[in-house]
């Protein structure tokens, strides 16, 4: 049994191979330490697991020297079976999450985020403890292949294996270094139906059917002179048709040196006879067979779990693409709808906070190197300063980039960048195209989602916006409304222009930011500076005068705290200025309010330095000024009209009282609308010779402007008629002629018409026509209360009337209430103050002042209800004020 045990316990590995290096606590140190273990394994031949290890290294040194601040001991040990790589650091107090409590999590979250890939990529991993060092594991196994074989695959049943025809032709066509083919084999013959001399000495370029493909973003001309290509395109036959191929290049020279191409091209069907299989272990053929699947391209490339939101995706590509490729810092960049420009979306070992949402125009100059369309590799940047504007005074020299596309459309752009110059070839690009393609659908489906939820959020956001921009006509509520919904919602700040009229100039009518501290010297700034142009174009252009001016001003004021030294510096001096300065230092856009085809005014938004706009907040923004510009011009209109219509309403409303000696006089008038200032009620009191006074009081029917109109004539035709002589009787009858002669623009009207004549004793004399009026009610000393009048024919309906005047004499302490039906009708449901109810309220204002009378009626018309009145409502109150004792 004892000898049956041993021979079953595990074999122990033969070490062959040993390297080791220590890096000291410094950022630097990571990169140094993906060039060692790549080198390593290279060197001993293992090219199958380089990538796996370096990414592993990344994260574990990450760990010890950023995280944990200790040097890290590298060792990359080689066995008969793989390769073992120890990361040791001197920091082992540091807990790792015990094995029974470790479950997938935040793959974007630093901690354990290093041992969650050994999980993912490594064979076996582990931890170890001394009492001076921690030391992290992992083990990466080497293929299982037959001597002398460099890659292998399951053995599979005969249903799943490729399907081709009975013969499969493979065309070989070698092309020199011009382009031009020099050898054509008889299958190319076979397969395109040129002979030989018929393609021999002219261009590939004039047979290939080059369409941007999935596969890889590069033209013809360019993958011929990489050193190594796999893809699909198509060759023009002699009958005209496009014949689909699979192709594989390979770039080699000859004894001379001289450079060519060799290509081998296969009909599309049949594409698996030349296809690079996947790289990684293959799985046991039956177990494959069985489940009908493959090794995933796209989790070999990103690690399982995948991030599910498109922020943590772009950030863990470009990591894996800078670990490939052991750059010093990598970008990502996603391409706006109509494929015109470029949005930074993710990077690192870049200033990302600068970078943010920074955007690049697609076709940036001439040549290949010029668009974002193809692969591009820059050896040294220095030599073409501004070639990649993003790594600009980054330090950076040598880059990368291949674009990310999707069914032939770009969908972005990623890009891998060194400190040191000529670290990249067309090599590194293909490796990167290929890592390009396995993301690129993934991101472009994250994007739409992020995209559709952006756009749901849009919607909801200028559906509220609606709402509130159509609850008000206030010109300055919607001004407010416009920064508040802005801010800070879609900037840092906002400032809104507006424009009276097209020869005046803008004016800056309000400013928010999102720091209340910082609103005063924004708007001290943008008021030193000249308005943005009025331009009638859609969407957001980007203004620079606000940075400009900010940084200028900035500038001057710490130049002359440092020539005042400190301690004469204000208190409010450079620290203001700086302030503001950050607060606009960014991106401003400024989008036109334009309403009824005329540019009504600016909205003015901006960032804190270094940020920029997203494009799909520059979009939301314009939608959102277009609602914002009608609201603005409809308020704008309203306050005109509302101006204009207060204007001739108050033209209508009598001067000031005229003094009347020996007795009081007060008036409460209210009209019944939104914004009127005078209706269908109305009420006068002048002078009409001396010692005599007219008044009077009236209703015209209905409310608003047309019964205003009517309101307008009544009083003037009485001013004048009295003051001509005229009597109460005939004044009255010619006003109700003048009223019919309106036509159908005429209105009746009740009136109360007086004329007053303060007397010597004391006492007043008043003589009074009731044309259908309320009567007006005397109160005595004694609180008695009775009719001052009889009521009589109201005016605009008969064109013969025969009216009378009665005469009352008011004692010392008398009062004459005159009020429109607006008091007498004051209604809750079914009850109403009536003639009996004011009354009433009369008789308890015995001894109150004609002021005190008239306040008393209105409040005891407003309490009635409460709801506000629906009608206009007149009050015209006279006393006789009591002798003063001596």
């Amino acid at each position: 049994m004892g000898e049956q045990i041993a021979g079953t316990r595990m074999r122990r590995p033969v070490i062959t191979a040993r390297a080791a290096a220590t890096f000291e606590p410094v950022g630097r140190s990571v990169a140094s330490a993906r060039t060692f273990v790549r080198d390593t394994l290279q060197g001993w031949g293992l090219t199958d697991i380089v990538d796996d290890a370096v990414v592993l290294t990344s994260e574990l040194v990450t760990n010890a020297v950023v995280h944990a601040g200790t040097s890290a001991e590298v060792a990359c040990v080689r066995s008969d079976t793989g390769v073992r790589v120890e990361v040791a650091d001197r920091y082992p107090e540091r807990e790792l999450p015990l094995h029974a409590s470790r479950r997938p999590g935040n793959p974007d979250r630093e901690g354990g985020r290093g041992l969650l890939l050994c999980a993912a990529l490594a064979s076996r991993w582990g931890v170890e403890y001394t009492a001076t060092h921690k030391h992290v594991w992992f083990q990466l196994d080497l293929p299982d292949r037959p001597a002398g074989t460099r890659a292998a695959g399951p053995a599979l049943p005969a249903s799943v294996l490729p399907l081709t025809d009975t013969r499969v032709r493979v065309a070989v066509t070698q092309i020199d270094r011009t382009g031009l083919v020099n050898a054509w084999n008889d299958d190319a013959q076979e397969l395109f139906g040129f002979r030989p001399d018929q393609v021999i000495g002219k261009p590939l370029t004039d047979l290939a059917a080059w369409p941007h493909t999935p596969g890889t973003g590069t033209g013809i001309a360019e993958a011929l002179r990489l050193s190594r290509w796999e893809g699909s395109y198509g060759i023009r036959g002699a009958d005209g048709r496009v014949v689909p191929v699979y192709a594989s290049h390979l770039r080699i020279r000859d004894a001379e040196g001289e450079p060519s191409t060799v290509c081998l091209l296969v009909r599309d069907q049949e594409r698996a006879v030349l296809q690079s299989p996947a790289r990684g272990p293959a799985a046991d053929g039956a177990e494959a067979a069985d489940r009908g699947t493959t090794a995933d391209a796209f989790e070999m490339f990103i690690g399982s779990p995948a991030p599910d939101d498109l922020d943590g995706l772009l950030q863990r590509t470009v990591e894996r693409a800078r670990d490939m490729l052991d750059g010093d810092s990598a970008y990502l960049l996603l391409a706006t709808d109509d494929e015109t420009e470029l949005e930074v979306r993710a990077s690192t070992g870049l200033p990302s906070a600068r970078q943010r949402f920074a955007r690049v125009p697609v076709e940036a100059g001439t040549g290949r190197y010029g668009s974002a369309r193809m692969p591009a590799v820059h050896e040294d940047l220095s030599v073409v300063p501004g070639a990649v504007p993003l790594l600009a005074n980054t330090g950076m020299r040598s880059v990368v980039t291949v674009p990310l596309k999707v069914e032939g459309r770009l969908t972005g752009s990623l890009g891998v960048a060194a400190e040191a110059p000529g670290r990249y070839s067309n090599e590194e690009a293909l490796r990167l195209q290929f890592a390009a393609d396995r993301i690129a659908l993934a991101v472009e489906r994250a994007r739409l989602t992020e995209l559709e939820r952006l756009r749901r959020g849009s919607l909801s956001f200028l559906v509220e916006a609606s709402d509130l921009l159509a609850g008000t006509l206030d010109r300055d509520q919607t001004l407010a409304l416009m920064a508040q919904m802005t801010v800070p919602t879609l900037a840092t700040w906002c400032a809104v222009y507006t424009v009276a009229d097209q020869a005046s100039e803008p004016d800056l009518s309000y400013v928010l930011h999102e720091d209340e501290d910082r609103i005063d010297g924004l708007k001290a700034l943008l008021a030193k500076i000249d308005p943005p142009e009025q331009v009638n174009i859609p969407g957001a252009r980007v203004w620079t005068a606000p940075a400009e001016a900010a940084h200028a001003a900035a500038l001057r004021t710490s130049l002359r705290s440092v020539s005042l030294g400190h301690a004469a510096r204000p208190s409010s001096g450079p620290g203001a200025s700086l302030a503001t300065a950050s607060a606009v230092g960014g991106e401003t856009v400024v989008l036109p309010l334009v309403a009824r085809n005329r540019v009504i005014g600016m909205l003015t938004l901006g960032k804190p330095t270094d940020e920029h706009f997203r494009q799909e907040i520059l979009e939301l923004a314009e939608d959102l000024s277009r609602r914002a510009a009608l609201a603005l011009d409809n308020a704008r209109l309203y306050s005109e009209r509302t101006a204009i219509s207060q204007s001739l309403q108050r033209s209508l409303l009598p001067p000031e009282l005229p003094h009347v000696p020996g007795v009081e006089v007060e008036v409460i008038y209210r009209a019944a609308g939104e914004g009127n200032e005078v209706g269908g009620d109305f009420y006068d009191l002048f002078p009409i010779r001396d010692g005599a006074y007219g008044f009077a009081i009236g209703d015209v029917c209905g409310t608003g402007p047309e019964a205003a109109a009517v309101t307008g004539l009544a009083r003037h035709a009485l001013r004048l008629l009295a003051r001509e002589g005229f009597g109460g009787p005939a004044v009255l009858e010619r006003l109700n002629a003048a009223i019919l002669d309106e036509g159908a623009r005429s209105r009746f009207l009740t009136l109360l018409y007086g004329e007053l004549w303060p007397q010597s004793d004391g006492s007043a004399m008043l003589k009074v026509v009731c044309a259908g009026h309320p009567p007006p009610l005397r109160l005595r000393q004694d609180g008695g209360v009775d009719p001052a009048a009889e009521p009589q024919p109201l005016l605009g309906v008969m064109e013969d009337l025969e009216l009378y005047e009665q005469t009352v004499t008011l004692d010392p302490g008398d009062v004459l209430l005159c009020v429109t039906d607006g008091v007498t009708e004051r209604r809750e449901g079914t009850r109403m103050l009536g003639d009996e109810g004011l009354i009433d309220v009369l008789t308890t204002c015995t001894g109150l002042t004609a002021g005190a009378v008239a306040t008393r009626v209105l409040r005891a018309v407003e309490r009635f209800a409460p709801d506000p009145p629906s009608d206009d409502m007149a009050i015209l109150a006279m006393r006789v004020p009591e002798p003063q004792n001596a």
